[in-house]
């Protein structure tokens, strides 16, 4: 099992959550290596958008992954003595099998894997996954073409899908976990603050607690919307039951690599 701790407890300097050339990201890897060897991390992920079965231009092909293996191996040999480098890979759950613990992605040679939710199914075809993640316009539109306006659907089956992803496993950190909530608040105001949603975060964080995985405070909202996934008033939670967490960025631009990150970690210390 990769050892988060140790990451963690060596520097505050570290992102193990990167997107580059691979899915959707701004640069290349190797752009992103120099940058955050100049900001003076230590340890550096990159997790491509997994390869899935439905239609996404965020997503990278399986005809990209050994590119990807082959171009984090030359900048292993090129950089390695200045900066750890991690082979991984943000994974998205569709459904039965079709997520991390696909036999697929179990056996693809990663340090380690993030599971994510950000498709769900179509309220009146369920065959068609729809993308509920990205900027809120995009959201509002396929919140009428694709979900009727039932906000609280497209919220609930957020959660079942994450916590279906927790009970089938295959992967190791907990990617994003409540993000539903900030295009769901913007829908609906305050959504996030009713007492069935709270319940929803909290079933879904034991159950996650009870798999024993790792929770990824993700800060790449924090310079924009001044918002972390999870969100800051769970952070006491997370403390109170000694969640074992990492702090990324999410970063799809080099320069935004620490975005957050100094944030979140002085606030989980002062909570």
């Amino acid at each position: 099992m990769f050892d988060f701790q140790h990451i963690t407890r060596e520097t505050d300097l570290y992102n193990l959550h990167t997107h580059t050339q691979f899915c959707d990201g701004h640069a290349t890897m190797e752009e992103f290596v120099t940058e955050a060897i100049d900001q003076g991390f230590t340890h550096l992920g990159f997790t491509p958008h997994s390869p899935v079965s439905v239609e996404s231009p965020c997503n990278m092909g399986r005809e990209d992954v050994q590119p990807f293996f082959d171009e984090i191996e030359r900048l292993r040999t090129a950089y390695g003595h200045r900066i750890h480098l991690y082979t991984a890979m943000e994974i998205d759950y569709i459904g039965v099998n079709d997520g991390p613990a696909n036999e697929y992605f179990r056996n693809l040679p990663l340090d380690y894997r993030i599971g994510s939710v950000h498709f769900i199914p179509d309220i009146d075809d369920p065959a068609n996954m729809v993308d509920i993640d990205g900027k809120f316009h995009g959201f509002k539109a396929r919140m009428g073409k694709n979900f009727n306006g039932d906000i609280e659907y497209v919220v609930n089956t957020f959660f079942s899908q994450m916590m279906a992803m927790v009970e089938e496993g295959g992967f190791d950190i907990v990617g994003h976990m409540d993000k539903i909530g900030f295009n769901a608040s913007q829908y609906r105001d305050a959504i996030d603050e009713e007492p069935w949603y709270d319940k929803l975060v909290i079933d879904l964080f034991e159950n996650i607690m009870d798999h024993h995985l790792t929770i990824e405070i993700n800060t790449k909202a924090w310079l924009q919307n001044n918002r972390f996934y999870p969100n800051l008033k769970y952070f006491g939670m997370l403390k109170r039951f000694n969640a074992p967490v990492v702090v990324n960025s999410d970063a799809h631009y080099p320069t935004l690599l620490n975005n957050g990150r100094l944030e979140a970690i002085r606030l989980m210390k002062v909570l």
